[in-house]
């Protein structure tokens, strides 16, 4: 502003500085309330669309539909011990693509259920590689087949046009990547990588979008099923979570349990709960009262590393993750429609010694 008796002068330092800090003051207050309306009022995109028939007749499929069945060993044994098993695909990524882990990010299409799913069988099968069952550590796992096959031939009933609305829902995206569907031939994983002409290296929407409607082509389909997830049962109650993440098993979780009371972790790293997210996830950590302080479950989002900020426990908690308490965890899994990943063992225990997150992996 100009001093007294001095005649304003819009192109002087004084104003140009005044009108930069006006501009970057207004510019930073927009984009807080946008970022905070896009998280607090679900203009973020879902995707998540239940089908209560759908999920109950796939488990009438399954020999052992739910896991205090399927992984009674590892609920028998498990120690309650603090597990992070996005480390492991920390050091699938550090081996592969030569980077660290990183959340991935759905973007402007709703195809959450198959972010949660290829996410947490690529993060799955970092563990097996970890625990010595795969050869070879794993390349990230394409969510476009998934999204394909769950909204056609992994759904119950199987259709062939799915037409082009947005959604899918947890049992059909189990139901093809354990390649379970009524043809027994089609199902299971592609990965991060190019298959003849089709190139799956990066996320597609407008791929997601065709294939949603019109399911995978047959020949990937079928070369999908050689990767195929050798178990998947339902996980629908918080003990049983516990156990899968203890033993390295992900969990994608589907449900209506929204945390958009704020996007600022607390300081042990938790969102609260609030408002209705029709979404899919994936949970990947759990941790104990008896080490942490708190009782909790880590949820891994698909919407990028900055839909969240704030304090994290432990420090290399994944940007873009949050903790969540018992109680929110037992209300998502309660609906039945979050399932467990197996690996090539089912869900047997596996002890994967990361219980002090301080002595790293051993």
């Amino acid at each position: 502003m100009p001093r007294d008796n001095e005649p304003y002068d819009p192109l002087s330092w004084r104003a140009i500085v005044g009108s930069v800090l006006v501009a970057c003051a207004a510019w930073m207050a927009t984009r807080a309330l946008w970022h905070a309306e896009r998280v607090m009022t679900g203009r973020t995109n879902y995707g998540y669309t239940p089908d209560p028939e759908g999920t109950a007749g796939f488990l009438r499929e399954l020999k052992e539909p739910n896991f205090r069945q399927a992984g009674a060993d590892a609920v028998a044994k498990a120690k309650g011990v603090d597990t992070f098993l996005y480390r492991y695909a920390d050091r699938a990524s550090r081996a592969v693509y030569g980077q660290p882990f990183k959340v991935w990010n759905q973007g402007n299409a709703g195809t959450c259920v198959s972010f949660g799913w290829a996410m947490g069988s690529w993060i799955g099968q970092s563990t097996a590689w970890a625990a010595g069952e795969l050869p070879a550590p794993p390349k990230m796992c394409a969510t476009e087949p998934i999204y394909g096959g769950s909204r056609t031939a992994g759904r119950l009933p199987p259709v062939s046009q799915a037409g082009y609305s947005d959604g899918s829902y947890g049992a059909a995206a189990a139901r093809w990547v354990a390649g379970k569907c009524k043809d027994s031939t089609v199902g299971g994983i592609l990965y991060r990588e190019k298959y003849g002409d089709v190139d799956l290296s990066q996320y597609s929407i407008p791929l997601s979008r065709e294939w949603g409607n019109s399911g995978v082509p047959l020949s990937l389909a079928r070369l999908a099923h050689e990767h195929q997830a050798t178990s998947v049962c339902q996980v629908s109650d918080y003990e049983s979570l516990v156990a899968s993440l203890e033993s390295g098993y992900p969990v994608p979780v589907c449900s209506n349990v929204g945390f958009a009371a704020t996007n600022v972790r607390d300081k042990d790293g938790f969102l609260p709960r609030g408002g209705s997210w029709s979404h899919c996830m994936v949970a990947v950590a759990v941790r104990h009262a008896a080490t942490s302080g708190r009782d909790g479950v880590l949820i891994v989002n698909s919407w990028g590393e900055r839909s969240c900020s704030g304090p994290k426990w432990p420090p290399d908690q994944p940007e873009g993750s949050f903790w969540i308490s018992r109680a929110d965890a037992t209300a998502i899994v309660s609906q039945g429609d979050s399932f467990a990943i197996g690996s090539v063992g089912g869900f047997k225990y596996r002890d994967l010694h990361n219980g002090n997150w301080m002595e790293g992996e051993k």
